[in-house]
């Protein structure tokens, strides 16, 4: 079974394929002469967003006291063997 690649949360800013251009670039960057990247505007919900948050922080705590020390380990040593069944 072939390990599926992980999605990257954050991406660098594009560099241009021109060398000319990208030799200016990485002088700009290197000297710190370079404009920072524009950043997206956040289009998320805030009422969304805290309700996620707040739900989040309570979760695994709850969850944690509601289960058994025995139900507890069970998950554990799944997990375990969940992880060393991978192809590394």
């Amino acid at each position: 079974m072939l390990a599926r690649p992980r999605m990257r949360r954050w991406r660098m800013a594009k560099r241009t394929r021109d060398p000319n251009q990208l030799a200016w670039q990485i002088v700009q960057e290197a000297t710190g002469s370079a404009s920072p990247p524009a950043q997206m505007p956040d289009t998320r919900n805030p009422a969304a967003v805290a309700l996620s948050k707040l739900g989040a922080s309570k979760g695994g705590h709850a969850r944690a006291a509601a289960l058994s020390p025995r139900k507890r380990k069970e998950i554990a040593k799944k997990a375990v063997a969940a992880r060393w069944a991978k192809n590394r």
